[in-house]
């Protein structure tokens, strides 16, 4: 697969033998399940209990941009993008090819390129999703901020510029039984950044569940360090307030 890939003239990590496997059994999923909410609910359920890590990408302003599908470990982001890339896919070259176009703008490999921010998946074109978030309750907020220029100084990616943008929240306590009526499973939601630098923190995908919406997401909390669902109002008491990103398939 990936001498496949690098014949296409992507640079491409080695997948792992259980990265292998794991693919292999989300593609059969995805194969199985022709509508996107139940896609997204099955491929994300594969995950729960793996562990969590930080920094499995490969790139940077100094180091090659290579594609890495690490599916043995993931954080909250790449949780997300392989998640997305599954729902696409029904091969390994449509998963790969998938993942490329949900994390690079213009299918691009390099670190550049890299969508490194939540809200880049409705911002960049073509989109990955649909912000919801100012559709979701009148008590949204438009705040606007300079992405990757913190706000005691410095950059959060050095190499990379400052991206100059509007960023609606719906804030926590504002999040009544109407807006989690109105999110859907495989909605993407992070959690609102006070820095002016960032957009999110956090990021996790709904899951409607009969004990109510909880939060699918890598968490690196001491106590789990893995993929856990976390109950949506129990987590909303923890966050300055969400963005909501509604994917497109």
């Amino acid at each position: 697969m990936t001498s496949y890939l690098a014949a296409q003239g992507k640079p491409v990590a080695e997948l792992s033998p259980g990265s292998e496997q794991r693919l292999d059994r989300l593609l059969t999923v995805t194969r199985r399940t022709t509508d996107p909410v139940s896609r997204s609910e099955s491929l994300s359920r594969e995950f729960l209990g793996t562990p969590y890590r930080a920094n499995t990408l490969i790139g940077s302003a100094d180091v090659p941009e290579q594609l890495v599908a690490n599916l043995e470990q993931v954080d909250c982001f790449t949780f997300a993008d392989h998640v997305e890339a599954a729902k696409r896919a029904t091969t390994r070259e449509e998963f790969f090819a998938a993942l490329t176009e949900v994390r690079y703008r213009d299918g691009a490999v390099s670190f550049a390129n890299r969508k490194h921010f939540f809200t880049d998946w409705a911002a960049t074109s073509p989109p990955v999703a649909t912000d919801i978030t100012a559709s979701l309750s009148p008590d949204a907020v438009a705040v606007h901020k300079q992405l990757n220029q913190k706000d005691s100084g410095g950059w959060y990616l050095p190499g990379l510029p400052v991206v100059a943008r509007t960023v609606s929240y719906l804030p926590s306590d504002r999040v009544d039984d109407s807006v989690l009526a109105g999110l859907r499973t495989g909605d993407y939601l992070g959690a609102y950044a006070t820095d002016g630098g960032l957009d999110v923190t956090h990021v996790g995908i709904v899951v409607n569940t009969p004990q109510g919406p909880v939060l699918r997401n890598a968490s690196s909390l001491p106590a789990d360090m893995r993929v856990v669902d976390t109950p949506l109002r129990e987590y909303l008491g923890t966050v300055p307030g969400v963005v909501v990103l509604r994917p497109l398939r």
